[in-house]
């Protein structure tokens, strides 16, 4: 708000001069100056306007309301323009009214504050009509209004380029023009009924809508509408856009999300396929190592058989390594979350890794907790797998201990080594694929993609993981995951396993698969141990074998996916129903999707990836004919 201090006679002087009535008023409303223009409006003799009530200008019965207006206004004194869409009427000295629009300025003087009003009667062809087809014609949209009855009052110019019609050809028009013909009597229909019930529809209210161009083609468009009240009646007031350019992106977008859903599906069954067929012949390869090492004595060749089986190993570990970032990256892995205690998993997994450290001269120990924890036991297992695989694979010497403990309501699982050590600079990477510690006495076996691995399944988890290191001495990697609330304690005899080996332990064994190499590897492997193997390559097979069968079996083995497309659980279902006996059974498959992972639903029976270790498969075996159950993972 600006104050001024001119001269009375210069203000009046440049009031008179101006083509717009105007008048100054005070703060009480009395009116200061009025110039010619003002009192030819409204028709009093100059002068005779000075110290006048401003509402002596305003109708009437609009005085009082007037009145509270300008109250309102001095409390807050803004300038208002010309136009601003309210109805006002002035008042002549003869009584007579007439419509205006008035600006308003606030001006703050010596003498306090003072408002200039100015003030332009409204006529059919004056300034508003003016002021409002300028307003129209540069609109960035389309804008067409239609009367009552639909026809075409105004169009603007946006109009005629978007619909290639002249405003002349439009105007006096019924609005359907601008629509497909098949549209007409529906349109008529939601016209009818928005004229009697109208209101404001913004732009893109989730509609379909379509419009037609003089030529015949078609587009899609957005329309907002808007109810318009004036003299001459009730009009509707339509903003219309060309979305053609939108909407094909959106289908661009609908398109390629499909084809991204197409190649995912496509992916996902192609890491199904590679995970079992790719694992075939590597599970053969394994088995036969294994039979070897039990019937060949001569030293030279057993050296040969553990060089083999080292290859083995790590062809095993990179195709899963491989398979499991392919997995994991296509969203092909869902957590199956149960309730379990620590410290079965963390006695499961100690045997393992103490054979891996003995074969690398290392010291292995691991300790345990009764905590009770909700995840994936199998995605926490191959977490825990990699970070110990990792830490003995970059330790030449010295140990490796594996803890689990509890901590302010946490279970962590720390993997600690006297390893080489990680640089500061290359904590943030050594989470990403085909990344290898870059430091002197480094090991170049691995792949780098065990942290990989651990990260993705990290995050699916939603569980946390630490690393501290230094540099030659080595390094700790924490896993952290709730513990569940009010879980009680178990005990070491609860989750204790029965680990003791007996090499006399014998039985019939029923061998399902399908895959002869793999079959007679697996009947190799099983009568070296000294089991007695029948075996079969599919439900039905295995259904016309047990009846000849004179020993009930000790123990079922069965292929998931099998020849004539029936599943190790129906074979082992099949089998058990004969016997009337839940006889322990392992399922094996190198499939990992969710379909196979339901054969864990068996009472009395486990799940086994390809390839399996055979060690802990003849172990397990062992033990599952020893007691008739098998080992609990």
């Amino acid at each position: 708000m600006k104050k001024i201090a001119l001269p009375a006679d210069t203000v009046g002087e440049i009031l008179h001069t101006s083509p717009y009535a105007t008048i100054v008023s005070d703060k009480s409303g009395r009116i200061l100056m009025a110039n010619r223009r003002a009192e030819e409006l409204f028709g009093y003799e100059p002068g005779e306007l000075i110290g006048r009530p401003i509402e002596t200008l305003i109708p009437q019965d609009q005085r009082d309301r007037h009145r509270s207006l300008r109250d309102s206004y001095h409390k807050a004194p803004r300038t208002r323009p010309m136009v601003s869409g309210l109805e006002l009427l002035g008042c002549r000295r003869d009584g007579s009214t007439f419509r205006v629009e008035i600006a308003l300025n606030p001006i703050e003087t010596d003498d306090g504050l003072v408002v200039t009003s100015t003030v332009h009667e409204v006529d059919s062809i004056g300034h508003s009509e003016a002021y409002f087809r300028n307003l129209l014609e540069s609109a960035p949209d389309a804008m067409i209004i239609i009367d009552e009855t639909g026809k075409i009052a105004v169009a603007n110019a946006q109009s005629e380029q978007m619909f290639g019609y002249t405003r002349e050809e439009m105007l006096g028009q019924t609005v359907e023009i601008l629509l497909p013909a098949r549209l007409h009597e529906q349109h008529i229909a939601h016209r009818a009924g928005y004229v009697s019930d109208p209101k404001i529809r913004p732009m893109g209210a989730g509609m379909n809508l379509l419009a037609k161009r003089r030529d015949g083609s078609e587009f899609p468009v957005e329309i907002s509408l808007s109810p318009v009240h004036v003299a001459g009646g009730r009009f509707v007031s339509s903003v219309i856009r060309d979305v053609t350019r939108r909407k094909r992106m959106e289908d661009q977008i609908i398109a390629a999300r499909r084809e991204a859903e197409r190649a995912n599906k496509a992916n996902s069954a192609f890491l199904a396929a590679a995970s079992h067929d790719l694992r075939q012949p590597v599970q053969a390869l394994s088995l036969l190592n294994g039979a070897l090492r039990r019937t060949v004595k001569d030293e030279r060749a057993l050296e040969m058989i553990d060089s083999q089986q080292h290859s083995l190993t790590a062809m095993t570990n990179l195709l899963n390594s491989l398979l499991d970032i392919s997995r994991l990256d296509a969203g092909a892995v869902s957590p199956e979350l149960e309730e379990f205690p620590m410290r079965r998993l963390i006695d499961r997994l100690s045997d393992e890794f103490a054979r891996q450290a003995q074969h690398n001269n290392l010291e292995f120990t691991s300790s345990s907790c009764g905590a009770l924890v909700n995840s994936d036991p199998n995605l926490l297992v191959e977490i825990i797998q990699n970070l110990v695989s990792n830490a003995i694979r970059y330790t030449d010497k010295g140990s490796v201990r594996l803890d689990c403990v509890q901590r302010d309501g946490n279970c962590c699982i720390e993997v600690r080594d006297t390893g080489i050590g990680i640089s500061p600079d290359q904590l943030e990477e050594i989470f990403l694929e085909f990344h290898q510690c870059k430091v002197p006495g480094a090991n170049k076996e691995g792949f780098g993609l065990g942290l990989a691995i651990v990260k993705r399944l990290a995050d699916l988890l939603k569980v946390q993981i630490h690393v501290e290191s230094d540099i030659g001495k080595g390094s700790c990697f924490t896993v952290t995951l709730p513990v569940v609330d009010g879980a009680s304690q178990h005990s070491d005899v609860e989750d204790a396993h029965d680990t003791r080996v007996d090499d006399s332990t014998s039985g019939l064994v029923i061998l399902i698969e399908d895959d002869v190499n793999v079959a007679n590897a697996w009947g190799m492997l099983l009568e070296a141990e000294g089991f007695g193997v029948a075996t079969a390559a599919s439900a039905t097979e295995a259904g016309a074998l047990i009846k000849h069968l004179t020993d009930t079996p000790a123990l079922l083995i069965s292929d998931f996916h099998l020849l004539d497309g029936s599943t190790g659980v129906e074979a082992v279902s099949g089998i058990r129903e004969f016997y009337d006996e839940h006889i322990p059974a392992f399922i094996v498959s190198g499939d990992t999707s969710k379909v196979v992972k339901d054969s864990r639903l068996l009472d009395n029976c486990t799940l086994m990836s390809k390839p399996v270790d055979t060690n802990r498969l003849l172990a397990a075996a062992r033990h599952a004919i020893r007691t008739g159950e098998v080992p609990q993972d």
